[in-house]
């Protein structure tokens, strides 16, 4: 059985980052993974390019049971931080909307950094090793179908069930659990939105996108929706998808900016033999247009129209309720919201308070960011205030 200083389960974006932290420090690790190549995930992101961080990273942007966790990671390693290590390996990369950042090329040029990176710090990477078992005495002992580790250090980045496909695992929750700490109910986050009876009338929309502003509770997100066969999906929706509940409702204001009763009335005066989803198409994609003005009950010419009527509808229009059925799940979820409860672990180095040299880090743990790179961020925080933290422990 080979001995290693500390061992890393998981070689996504957080597993990467804590693995070369420590390497480069002097730390003997070793990194593994039970799928046959390192960094699936990070590969997939982006479109194949790799929205790798966002300008705009704040504790604020992130979700948690504990929202203040996360603050002492992400003020230890920020985006400029990490957009320092891409520049010095000459990555090309350019800003797209709020703050987002993406590789000029392509997601294997920050997956080869990361690697190269590992092996400077002589990082064993081994992937293709099934994780069977891990005991605890004196250090920790990993089974795989590839032979029995130890290490008096282990983390865990094995992530969480999101898009299962690319080899997703509860492990994480299970190490958690055998270590005695608390998962707070893991669901799919960043995730499309499926529609009930009430939204029957768009149901014919697949592929029919428009801005909204999306919004539950105190939450708002002014961004793109898409239809889909099955619901609504896009950038706004997913971002309002990780506060939402099963039961709760969401609103969607169709037409940000615009002041709908006041053209509707401008228009019946002008024009008033026109129809309401002809002033609706306007500034509303067609069908979309069609499909609310049915909805709101606008049929007709506007003169036939009382005021009263146009409000109702316009009010409607930018306050649309609807209470979705369900999501999509894991198979279509970015990211997992929930995870390891933050209350079992030192928000400084991500070690278990009552496991010693036990560390949880990126998604398995319970933080989750918004859509645009803040989960990626959260992975380079954690994994990078893990790997710190082991360097300077004693083993």
């Amino acid at each position: 059985m080979r001995q290693y200083d500390v061992i890393v389960l998981g070689a996504g974006a957080a597993g990467l980052m804590c693995a070369l932290t420590a390497g480069q420090r002097g730390r003997n690790v070793l990194l593994l993974d039970h799928a046959d190549r390192v960094g699936a995930k990070i590969l997939i992101s982006g479109g194949g390019r790799c929205n790798f961080t966002n300008l705009n990273s704040s504790p604020d942007c992130f979700l948690s049971s504990n929202p203040h966790f996360a603050k002492s990671a992400l003020s230890r390693y920020t985006q400029h931080d990490f957009l320092k290590m891409v520049e010095r390996h000459g990555i090309a990369w350019h800003e797209k909307t709020l703050g987002q950042l993406f590789c000029d090329n392509s997601a294997r040029d920050i997956l080869r950094m990361l690697l190269d990176e590992c092996a400077a710090g002589g990082v064993d990477v081994r992937p293709s090793h099934h994780i069977s078992g891990v005991d605890h005495d004196d250090g920790f002992v990993v089974h795989t179908h590839g032979g029995d580790f130890s290490a008096p250090a282990l983390v865990v980045a094995t992530g969480g069930p999101s898009i299962p496909k690319m080899g997703a695992t509860g492990l994480a929750y299970d190490i958690a659990r055998r270590f005695g700490l608390r998962v707070v109910e893991p669901r799919p986050a960043l995730v499309p939105l499926t529609f009930g009876p009430d939204m029957a009338p768009f149901t014919a929309l697949a592929g029919v996108a428009t801005e909204v502003v999306a919004s539950t509770g105190k939450q708002r997100f002014r961004e793109a929706a898409l239809f889909t066969h099955r619901g609504i999906s896009g950038p706004a929706i997913l971002q309002i998808s990780s506060y939402w509940r099963p039961g709760e409702a969401i609103s969607l204001d169709f037409a940000p900016d615009i002041d709908v009763l006041h053209r509707l009335k401008s228009a019946k005066h002008i024009r008033p033999k026109a129809e309401a989803r002809s002033v609706l198409a306007e500034f509303l994609p067609n069908r979309l247009a069609q499909a609310l003005a049915a909805a709101a009950e606008l049929s007709g010419q506007l003169a036939n129209m009382p005021d009263r009527q146009l409000a109702a509808a316009a009010e409607r229009i930018k306050q649309w309720r609807f209470t979705p059925t369900g999501t999509e799940g894991y198979a279509k979820a970015e990211v997992t919201a929930g995870g390891i409860d933050t209350a079992g672990l030192s928000s400084r180095t991500m070690e278990a308070r009552m496991v010693k040299g036990l560390y949880f880090i990126g998604e398995a743990v319970d933080v989750t960011g918004w859509l645009g790179g803040y989960n990626f961020q959260w992975a380079w925080s954690s994994g990078w205030s893990a790997g710190d933290a082991i360097s300077q422990a004693t083993l």
